[in-house]
């Protein structure tokens, strides 16, 4: 997931073959298993070096049984295999070559091999189990892919461009979501983040998504389209008690353009939006911010649309806690706004290139949650026509990043 035609602008129509990830998986340590296996030859001939200066009276070399085991855990098939038949001919000519009884000498040749047959169908398990975990896991991703719409998306309104990066570890698939819908109100957009996460996580975010599509183009009012998102997440949970399992929440905030200087925002427990107009980049304060999605029954406040500023030229950043959360070698949370601020000056799609790379660096690679994000700006003439907008994020996506 270093590429960045996978990161940024990504295709969630692209579907991860499974069998490609699972030998993915297997292969990628090979490098580093080479030192890992230098080691192992030097300790084999070290035990068989001293074993031969003693003359047998140590007895080292029975020791190297163990090596198969621990080859078997970092190792693939053939590799587990090599090692496993070395050591059987190493034991095995030490055992002959130091004498002993006979049936002394036929125990410590079967037992050796034992332990490297034992080796090599631990390796044969453990490579098993990591294809098929990354065969659910591509599985999954591309489900998640599937759900989302490709970016970036251009309305009668807006121009939206975004980046979004699964977390692909096991059951750790998270729930982020984002969706623009043109609709004869102007253009609604919404950004959430599902609790929790596994494949029921992407279930819930898959039945909001269909409730904003629907209610997007159907209600005359954001708050209208934010109960119809509520209704959902309750059906979804009440069918999820009943099958057993984890009812959830959505945090959310969905936002209605009208072409106007001003914009209608609903926050349902979501991080608030950042501007960057003018050479600054600022966090926009909410007053009114509800409780998350699926969560209505515990407030006795209804929901409530407040109208923020969005001057001509400017950029509105949206963005899941995956951003905000990131992490540091020390632990120190991303600073989201301090580094924005080095930013507020460039186009949307410059912002985003220079948050996913500054994420990546920061956080050395490593990826806990989702990450989604979304700069909004407002169509003007000269945008690319709808049909041709996901080529156009395709065609910037490799400029910029060189066929890295």
């Amino acid at each position: 997931m270093r590429i960045g035609l996978r990161r940024l602008f990504s295709v969630p129509g692209a579907v991860l073959p499974g069998a490609d990830a699972g030998e993915e998986a297997v292969r990628a340590p090979r490098v580093r298993n080479r030192v890992l296996f230098g080691v192992l030859s030097l300790l084999t001939a070290v035990l068989v070096l001293v074993d031969v200066q003693t003359g047998g009276e140590l007895r080292l070399v029975p020791l190297l049984v163990v090596v198969p085991a621990l080859v078997s855990v970092f190792g693939t098939i053939r590799q587990t295999a090599v090692v496993s038949l070395l050591i059987m001919l190493v034991v095995t000519g030490s055992h002959l070559s130091t004498g002993g009884s006979r049936g002394d000498v036929l125990t410590g040749i079967a037992f050796t091999v034992l332990a490297c047959c034992l080796g090599i169908g631990a390796s044969v398990l453990r490579i098993r189990h990591a294809t098929q975990i990354a065969r659910l896991r591509s599985a999954a991703v591309a489900l998640q892919r599937q759900i989302l719409r490709p970016l970036p998306i251009l309305t009668d309104q807006v121009l939206a461009h975004g980046i979004y990066t699964p977390i692909e570890e096991d059951r750790l698939v998270g729930g982020d979501i984002y969706e623009v819908v043109q609709s004869p109100y102007g253009t609604r957009v919404i950004i959430g983040d599902v609790q929790g996460k596994g494949v029921a996580a992407i279930g819930a975010g898959f039945a909001v998504l269909g409730a904003f599509r629907e209610a997007a183009i159907r209600e005359p009012t954001l708050t209208g389209v934010v109960d119809a998102l509520e209704d959902a997440v309750a059906r979804h949970n009440m069918f999820s008690a009943q099958t057993g399992e984890t009812e959830r929440f959505v945090t959310a905030l969905v936002l209605g353009f009208d072409g106007g200087d001003r914009v209608e925002a609903v926050n349902c427990g979501h991080l608030p939006p950042r501007l960057l107009h003018g050479g600054v980049a600022a966090a926009v304060p909410l007053r009114h911010t509800s409780v998350p999605l699926g969560m209505a029954e515990l407030s006795h406040e209804g929901r409530v649309a407040e109208r923020l500023d969005f001057p001509p030229g400017a950029t509105l950043l949206l963005c899941t806690d995956g951003v905000t959360e990131a992490r540091d070698a020390s632990g120190a949370f991303y600073p989201l706004d301090a580094r924005l601020g080095r930013w507020a000056e460039r186009a949307p799609y410059d912002v985003l290139t220079a948050l996913d790379a500054d994420l990546d660096s920061f956080s050395g690679g490593v990826r806990r949650d989702d990450i989604a994000a979304l700069a909004l700006r407002r169509a003007v003439a000269g945008d690319p026509a709808r049909g041709g907008a996901a080529g156009y994020g395709a065609r910037r996506s490799a400029e910029a990043f060189g066929g890295r």
